[in-house]
């Protein structure tokens, strides 16, 4: 039976460390515990709540296209970093160079579809792709979950697990893989493993440790293709997110239904969005399409 296509929106409400206090006019003022950034935002075409942003530091993007830019300050921020929380995971943001600030935040409704998904199958077998710094997958490690983290970045990896140990979840059962997802997921195919999960969140381009090359629209379908054959009928998910491509819903939500067509189950794709604070509104991020049981 081919999988029934939905459409949806997924919304990242505001927690304790973080919220999205106010956008418009191409920027947004965000929360990041006792720290408040403005950040460039292009998709915040309407105008601001307020015009009164006060703010530790801002970050001025470049005049090339390459996302250029750097961090301007009104404030001393710890260019060391300081701890937030995520429910039970503890981990540390920072002013990056490339604009975020150490962890994706509107990724938070993602984390808790996952672990409603495995919350009936305890020790879940679960792998974070481009796993970054780690957050979503000490979340699902705290729910249980055995996980395995891959991340073509050393130094990202390094710091997921800095922030498994800020958890007290250092001895928890985490594979940490530094490696280019996508040859891990092949020798993972030929291995014949399984999976109960598996989230995805790909940038546009990216290296691999040993010089490969990832483009998001060429590499992407085999990608999926190879971790389609790690998940099986009694698989929970499959979550993929797309940001900053010229690419829709739409397209990413057939590739899957394409892929898991000859299993049960549901696929659904939308927009990822993040509700502001001053009014209510919300600010599209990125794009989403998934499986599930």
């Amino acid at each position: 039976m081919r999988p029934e296509w939905n459409s949806r929106l997924l919304i990242g409400e505001p927690w304790s460390d973080y919220g999205l206090i106010d956008s418009g006019n191409g920027r947004k003022l965000e929360r990041y515990g006792r720290f408040r950034f403005i950040r460039p935002e292009p998709q915040a075409m309407w105008a601001p709540a307020t015009e009164d942003w006060r703010a530790d530091g801002e970050f001025i993007p470049g005049s090339d296209e390459d996302g250029g830019g750097r961090w301007y300050y009104d404030k001393p921020v710890p260019a060391e970093g300081w701890p937030l929380h995520w429910k039970e995971v503890t981990f540390q943001s920072s002013c990056t160079p490339f604009r975020h600030l150490g962890f994706f935040p509107d990724m938070a409704p993602v984390w808790d579809f996952m672990r409603a998904s495995t919350a009936d199958k305890p020790e879940a077998e679960v792998m974070n792709l481009f796993g970054y710094t780690g957050v979503g997958t000490l979340g699902m490690s705290a729910a249980g979950a055995r996980m395995v983290h891959v991340d073509a970045s050393k130094k990202s990896v390094a710091q997921a697990r800095a922030n498994a140990d800020l958890s007290g979840m250092g001895d928890r059962p985490i594979r940490w893989i530094v490696e280019d997802a996508a040859k891990f997921v092949a020798r993972e195919v030929r291995r014949g493993r399984r999976y109960d999960g598996i989230l995805l969140d790909p940038p546009k381009y990216g290296r691999g440790p040993d010089g490969e090359v990832w483009r998001l629209e060429e590499d992407l379908p085999g990608l999926i293709a190879n971790c389609r054959q790690l998940l099986d009928a009694d698989s929970r998910f499959l979550f993929l997110t797309v940001y900053a491509v010229r690419m829709s819903a739409l397209a990413i939500g057939e590739l899957l239904r394409q892929a898991f067509a000859d299993l049960p189950g549901e696929v659904e794709a939308g927009e990822l969005t993040v509700r502001e604070e001053a009014r209510g509104l919300l600010l599209p991020t990125a794009i989403w399409a998934r499986w599930k049981r």
